[in-house]
């Protein structure tokens, strides 16, 4: 049996199963479903499942966070349903109820998605080659620092091939005419020359571009669809994409490609002149809202602006004020993980470490930042991070990889080693901007941990919590130097080391033992569970001296009501150690007693232990 085959059965059957998945694609970290029906996905079940970080209904996708393994789910879930890769869009005879907005931003990610991994591949190849370069490995005249320069540029200089795949894969239509039209496109012999079509003079370069092909196409789909109704099927094989290709691509060419450009290059220059006007505040606002707009699929849409930028050759300061926020991210999984005392909590806030070393970080939105109410704090941290790439400067001059990768894409060709140093040193900033902030306002809930470890060991049975009788430092029962106690022979529990001389009522109950000496009191809750304190070791022999009972054998009592005085000073100069034991004497009627808050100091209304039923 596959490592994720049970997660993959287990998806399939609650997004509806088979036959209501139209779609299924992958990013980084999710499984992007089109869904016949999203209303019979079942939310809540994919959410417990372990390996699923959370769902989105976002972009006009059902999206299912994964994490680092989401390719590998993704290839069991498909080998499992059958599903055709190829099927990407909604069949006719499925109605498409979404909106104008979610089909949009579902045709964008459609198109871009797929090609990021090659992007940041290329581009730190790219990066690679110039610092490999730089170290005097080989020179810039050396034939594989051309070689290697070549596959890096391939992709951008390409684009519209790409790009034209992509788009007539999500459009349905023939793969093979999206490939020539993106190629027609990138034709060095039409490219940046004077061309006269239709009496129509027009000088336009299409290579590294995106907008162009994906309007021609656009374009290409209602007439390709009106070929294939009327052309016989003998030759429709042929004769579509031949008259297709003869209409769009002209038109493309002079018509729709110079507006597109025009449109492209406007967005940019509006970008790029608020960024001029402030670089320091761009990089606060842009920093600060990633986290919002990845969370509503429009991070896509977004950054393909200024991916242009860097498709073009130019080096761009907008990307840089994304790209540091996954430092920022990993610096507060690590400050929660520094802080928790949750076992779960901390084996998600330590993956979350290792995933965003590496760049993948929504993981840490959806498990820690989210849940834990760090989003504000952690929008004020990415917002720090933006404005500190400004403040460096930092520009990006390919695409990268993302984390730890993505450092060959700031490297400059004319200073490379500047360039490095700088970028390391923003995301060391980026990294203490995230932990330190996160290290202020993190506080965790008293019991919050110990709840989570009790539910996951109780799945759907109870448990009773006990706070603490005493103030003080909680150790472990094994430390105390009773053997009695600490061998566990009279129940589990802890140890408190007490600071003051009050003790009171850790529950709800009856008081059952009150021992004539006044050292000891045993509470029954009103679930039946026995609870002993015994103050101090020994003190038994001081026969009641230094303790007074402000309750007696038999009275009802309420959690915080106090229960009983004593001296401590006074004790302590008697030479008695007060080190005092809180066990459940009837151990054996649990399942499990959970200790809390070992080493730590505690307070009357913390939780101190949880008894398991």
């Amino acid at each position: 049996m596959s490592k994720y085959e049970n997660l993959a059965t287990d998806i399939i059957k609650n997004v509806g199963g088979e036959k209501n998945i139209n779609q299924l694609t992958h990013c980084v970290t999710r499984l992007r479903f089109n869904l016949y029906d999203e209303s019979i996905a079942n939310d809540e079940k994919l959410k417990n499942l372990d390996g699923v970080v959370t769902v989105l209904h976002t972009a006009g996708q059902y999206q299912i966070v994964i994490g680092n393994h989401v390719g590998d789910v993704f290839a069991e879930i498909i080998k499992i349903a059958n599903i055709k890769t190829d099927s990407t869009t909604i069949h006719k005879s499925q109605s498409d109820n979404r909106s104008l907005k979610d089909k949009f931003l579902d045709l964008i990610t459609g198109i871009l998605v797929p090609s990021v991994t090659m992007l940041c591949a290329c581009g730190m190849i790219k990066g690679v080659n110039t610092l490999l370069s730089f170290l005097g490995v080989y020179s810039t005249g050396d034939g594989l620092y051309s070689l290697l320069n070549a596959i890096g540029d391939s992709i951008y200089y390409f684009f519209p091939i790409v790009i034209g795949y992509n788009m007539a894969k999500k459009l349905n239509m023939n793969l093979y005419l999206g490939l020539i039209i993106g190629a027609s496109l990138c034709y060095p012999a039409i490219n940046g020359v004077d061309l006269s079509i239709f009496g129509l003079h027009v000088n336009a370069t299409y290579t590294g571009t995106i907008l162009p092909v994906i309007l021609i196409i656009g374009l290409a789909k209602p007439i390709e669809t009106f070929f294939n109704k009327i052309i016989p099927s003998v030759v429709k094989s042929f004769l579509t994409p031949m008259l297709t290709l003869m209409i769009v691509v002209p038109i493309g060419f002079v018509v729709i490609g110079p507006i597109a450009n025009t449109i492209a290059t406007f967005m940019t220059e509006i970008i790029i002149s608020i960024y001029e006007f402030s670089p320091i505040v761009t990089g606060l606002v842009l920093g600060g809202t990633w986290m919002v707009l990845v969370i509503m699929g429009f991070h896509i849409v977004i950054s393909t602006v200024f991916v242009l930028n860097v498709i073009a050759g130019v080096a761009d300061p907008i990307l840089p004020m994304f790209s540091f926020v996954s430092f920022t991210q990993t610096g507060v999984a690590l400050a929660v993980w520094l802080k928790t005392k949750d076992i779960q909590l901390k084996g998600i806030s330590f993956s979350g470490v290792i995933s965003g070393i590496f760049g993948i970080t929504e993981p840490i939105i959806y498990g820690i930042m989210i849940p834990k109410k760090l989003f504000v704090s952690s929008l004020v941290a990415c917002g720090i991070t933006g404005a500190l790439t400004a403040m460096f400067n930092i520009l990006c001059y390919t695409m990268g990889g993302a984390g730890i990768f993505m450092f060959p894409a700031f490297i400059d060709p004319m200073d490379p080693s500047k360039s490095l140093f700088k970028s390391i040193l923003v995301a060391i900033l980026a990294f203490v901007v995230g932990l330190a902030i996160t290290l202020f306002v993190y506080k965790e809930k008293k019991g919050e941990a110990l709840g989570q470890k009790a539910d996951e060991k109780t799945l759907d049975g109870k448990k009773e919590i006990i706070l603490s009788p005493l103030r003080g430092v909680v150790k472990e029962l094994s430390e105390i130097s009773d053997d009695a106690f600490s061998q566990g022979v009279l129940g589990k529990g802890v140890m408190i080391q007490p600071t003051d001389g009050n003790v009171f009522s850790p529950c709800n109950g009856t008081i059952k033992t009150l021992f004539p000496t006044k050292h000891a009191i045993g509470i029954i809750s009103d679930s039946g569970c026995e609870i002993l304190i015994h103050v101090g070791i020994n003190t038994v022999h001081l026969n009641g001296k230094y303790f007074e009972a402000h309750v007696k054998q038999g009275d009802r009592v309420n959690v915080g009501e106090l229960l009983m005085t004593f001296d401590k000073e006074k004790i302590e100069e008697e030479g008695y150690c007060l080190d005092t034991p809180v066990i459940i004497t009837n151990t054996n009627d649990y399942i499990d007693i959970i200790e809390f808050e070992i080493n730590e100091e505690i307070s009357t209304d913390d939780t101190l232990l949880v008894a398991l039923i």
